[in-house]
């Protein structure tokens, strides 16, 4: 009976030990450090098989990272002096040198984003779109990650219709008109925001930056 006793006691110990685990809180003191006025968003790696992932994704990025309070700079200029030199994709552009980067953009950070998931797939009787994406911020001078996030958002066609004969007419629907919309793109918009926006309690997004009213309060 004493041997029970214990080896009940004992199990008793250990999932409570078990229960009492937290998440340690993100070392943000290199951010701080390295707070950055200025952001270059580099073109992603793309690694899902739809060919929009790229343009689609990139183009919802910049606005919620100037909301937090940086300065972006423009991505159709950055695309276009990236295609006068040869660079035509993500896997290119992420693997320049983060000093000559610095020097050629004069940007305090560089924000690369690898695309895992992006696109629609189609059932018989429904359609989910995903945007799934990781980011790392880095500071241009010195290499150093400052910051680190990843977010993914799915969303089924079914969530928005009621019974079977809409759930195919919507499917149906959905995959005629898939040459002509980017389902995915509006996803990116939520990724981002989710993903960029700050929070109170700096665990989730980005600091706020010095364009912004909030800076330092």
């Amino acid at each position: 009976m004493n041997k029970f006793l214990s080896l009940v006691f004992s199990a008793l110990i250990l999932t409570g030990c078990a229960t009492t685990q937290h998440t340690p809180p993100k070392d943000l003191s290199a951010y701080k450090s390295h707070m950055p006025k200025s952001i270059l968003v580099l073109p992603p790696i793309n690694n899902s098989p739809d060919v929009k992932a790229t343009y689609g994704y990139w183009s919802t990025v910049a606005v919620p990272v100037a909301e937090a309070g940086y300065y972006v700079f423009p991505l159709s200029i950055v695309d276009q002096l990236f295609k006068e030199n040869g660079i035509t994709n993500g896997n290119d552009a992420q693997s320049i040198p983060t000093q000559k980067l610095q020097e050629i953009f004069g940007a305090d950070a560089g924000l690369y984003t690898q695309i895992k998931e992006y696109g629609t797939q189609y059932k018989v009787i429904d359609s989910v779109s995903t945007v799934s994406v990781e980011a790392k911020l880095v500071d241009l001078k010195t290499g150093t990650v400052l910051w680190t996030g990843q977010e993914s958002v799915r969303k089924a066609t079914s969530e928005n219709n009621s019974g079977l004969i809409a759930m195919v007419v919507s499917a149906v629907v959905n995959q005629i008109t898939s040459s002509l919309n980017d389902h995915a793109h509006p996803l990116s918009m939520n990724v981002n925001n989710q993903l960029f926006t700050p929070t109170q309690d700096q665990q989730h997004g980005l600091l706020v930056g010095p364009r912004s009213p909030k800076f330092q309060q």
